[in-house]
């Protein structure tokens, strides 16, 4: 797959990343928002690594089809009954014409324990989307994106240099641009490669200062 392209968001706050990255870990997911119609049942589990735009596609999708898909963030908390209520009522129709159901958890079926059989079943048939990890392309935009909503000037280069030596998982990125960001203002300097350093050392100690 080619280098990870973005999808515009209406946010504006500080420190909120403002396009949605994609990229091999998650373009599958994309490609799948965008056709609720192939979904079997008409009922979609998103889930995915924390901080990986669980939510933030939910609402790109729930945007792009309005009032022909539901979606249920945070899932895995809905009293079981009602959420099995939601999925039998898509399959009846719903109150949305020609709707479907996206539901967003933390754990796909094997990892969210339900208590309820008919519910379990029903999940388990449903269209299972999984945002996988970062590969190398997408944590760099994913570092870029995150500097750009913080309007953290990184120079050419940073993205190269952070990528061998972090953690490659979408909460550790967006923590050492947080931290990039921290250090350069309590420094009052630019976000040059002695503040890398020190969010890095911050971040996973000495040792990490090494390329992996």
């Amino acid at each position: 797959m080619g280098e990870p392209s973005q999808i515009a968001l209406p946010l504006s706050a500080r420190g909120t990343v403002q396009r949605i990255v994609v990229g091999e870990a998650n373009a599958a997911v994309v490609e799948a928002l965008q056709h609720p119609e192939r979904w079997p049942f008409r009922v979609a589990v998103l889930t995915g690594p924390p901080r990986s735009g669980k939510s933030l596609l939910a609402r790109w999708a729930a945007g792009l089809h309005g009032d022909a898909l539901e979606v249920i963030d945070d899932a895995q908390g809905m009293d079981e009954t009602a959420l099995f209520h939601r999925w039998n009522a898509v399959q009846q129709g719903g109150t949305r014409e020609g709707g479907a159901l996206l539901l967003v958890a933390a754990a796909g079926p094997e990892g969210w324990r339900i208590t309820l059989p008919d519910l379990a079943s029903r999940i388990g048939g449903s269209l299972q989307l999984a945002i996988g990890a970062p590969d190398d392309a997408l944590a760099a935009d994913l570092i870029l994106a995150h500097a750009e909503a913080r309007g953290l000037s990184l120079p050419e280069g940073a993205a190269d240099y952070l990528v061998p030596r972090t953690t490659r998982s979408f909460a550790a990125i967006e923590a050492l641009v947080a931290t990039i960001d921290r250090i350069s203002l309590e420094r009052q300097t630019p976000a040059t490669m002695s503040v890398w350093r020190a969010a890095l050392e911050a971040l996973h100690g000495p040792e990490q200062q090494r390329l992996l």
